[in-house]
């Protein structure tokens, strides 16, 4: 094992899918405050929606995301109920009907919803807000749950991009995860989804998964780049038990060490540029012509709870349970229990327990990080100077750079900080120094723990 790896691979740090990160968010963003939020939004602020939808047929043992399992159609037909009325909520304290540049149905699987409630969602939202011409209208799908006749149904409600989840291909490693579904499942499911025209595919890869190798990842990539899906996402898996108690059900004794996690990463890597897939930041891959790839060249990428996204609304409006929106004053997170969230929207309430108010010292933070995250680049003084404070402002954040700065892994002059390729993989560790809450309590008085750097 490197040194640097020894020293940083295990550190504990956020993905930085948002700064603040969702431990520091509090009770003090209130129904009634982001109700105000909502309204003072100016007319021309272009929107962003996200739907979760937090059911699944069955729990994969490495799933990290907010859902839970149901055999069952009338919980699916009771949630797409109460979304309908939280979205007629929300658009009635907007006010005015407003643009909406990106819709992304999130989850658990959303597909799982009936096809009557999709089409009465995706028709409410057209009713209720103006769709730009260049809308990306994406989802998250299961491939052992993609039928022709979903796939036409997708294509009627607008949608023009999904995601389908693949993890690994490897049975071995699919026994291991609670996710068995074979390599003719997913290639049935991409020709039903090209059949019905929808041609733009994400494919969702994962290494440091139990028995998982560096030649079982190879082949899940060569196999995967076989049905030329336009972006490819690789990411690591995040072992925290803690949190997610099915995660329990994988042998802890069968998870590669950081050295052969990294090495996964890194011949994965490899092996998606070798097909011609553009890198994109720490874990996204896209063809050339892909939109992403396109606003990583022209400096537009941005990142956000679904990872790296080309999405550029102005206020994230989160819908569902346990969604996460961001509007220029702040986060908001919805309750994430069901039934307290279908109580609250029955009371005309807007479902919310928690958020965080923005200060300009986390909005610049923010900045900083984004860009560190995007571009492994970011001049501090410029952003500092963006928001009206000195540079001496992010002194303690820069002298902490100075380890990764003696280890080669990036360098810093005039406050100008730039990730070294050997530096790339701890990029969040970067990140982390600009971070003016990591390592103190959250305002449960405990301390968030995270997953491994690389």
């Amino acid at each position: 094992m490197s040194d640097h790896l020894a020293r940083y691979a295990a550190r504990n740090v956020p993905r930085y899918t948002s700064y603040p990160t969702a431990p520091h968010f509090s009770a003090e963003v209130t129904s009634s405050l982001y109700g105000s939020w909502l309204a003072a939004l100016p007319e021309e602020t272009d929107l962003s929606l996200y739907l979760h939808v937090p059911y699944c047929r069955e729990l994969c043992h490495y799933c990290g995301c907010h859902t839970k399992a149901t055999r069952k159609d009338a919980p699916l037909e009771q949630y797409a109920r109460s979304l309908e009325a939280e979205i007629e909520l929300v658009a009635g304290h907007l006010g005015a009907q407003r643009r909406v540049r990106h819709i992304h149905w999130g989850g658990g699987t959303p597909s799982l919803l009936p096809e009557a409630s999709l089409l009465e969602l995706s028709g409410l939202i057209r009713v209720l807000f103006e769709l730009t011409p260049d809308l990306e209208h994406a989802i998250e799908l299961d491939p052992r749950y993609v039928t022709r006749r979903l796939a036409l149904t997708l294509a009627v409600m607008g949608i023009n991009r999904a995601s389908l989840g693949v993890q690994d291909l490897n049975p071995d490693v699919q026994k291991a995860i609670g996710r068995v579904q074979s390599y003719e499942v997913l290639q049935a499911a991409v020709d039903h989804l090209r059949d019905a025209g929808l041609d733009a595919l994400n494919f969702d890869l994962m290494y440091g998964l139990p028995l998982q190798t560096r030649d079982t990842i190879l082949d899940t990539v060569a196999r995967s780049v076989a049905l030329q899906p336009s972006r490819i996402a690789l990411f690591g898996y995040a072992h925290v038990p803690w949190m997610k108690k099915h995660q329990r059900l994988i042998d802890e004794s069968t998870l590669p060490a950081p050295a052969e996690r990294l090495a996964m990463a890194d011949a994965a890597r490899e092996a998606l540029m070798d097909a011609g897939y553009v890198a994109i930041g720490l874990d996204h891959f896209a063809r050339p012509d892909d939109s992403m790839a396109i606003a990583l060249a022209e400096g537009r990428l941005k990142r956000n709870f679904q990872g790296y996204t080309t999405d550029q609304g102005e206020a994230l409006i989160g819908l569902g349970v346990s969604s996460i929106g961001r509007l220029p004053a702040g986060f908001v997170q919805n309750v994430s229990d069901t039934g307290t969230w279908q109580r609250m929207i029955e009371n005309g309430q807007l479902p919310v327990n928690k958020g965080f108010t923005l200060s300009d010292d986390d909005r610049a933070r923010a900045d900083i990080i984004e860009q560190l995250m995007t571009s492994y680049t970011v001049d501090v003084a410029r952003i500092a100077e963006r928001h009206g404070l000195p540079l001496s402002h992010f002194s303690d954040s820069l002298a902490k750079l100075e380890e990764l700065v003696a280890d080669g892994l990036l360098t810093c002059k005039d406050a100008w900080v730039k990730i070294t390729p050997e530096g790339r993989p701890y990029v969040r560790i970067a990140a982390a120094a600009f971070d003016a809450y990591f390592g103190k309590a959250a305002p449960s008085t405990i301390v968030p723990r995270h997953s491994m750097a690389v």
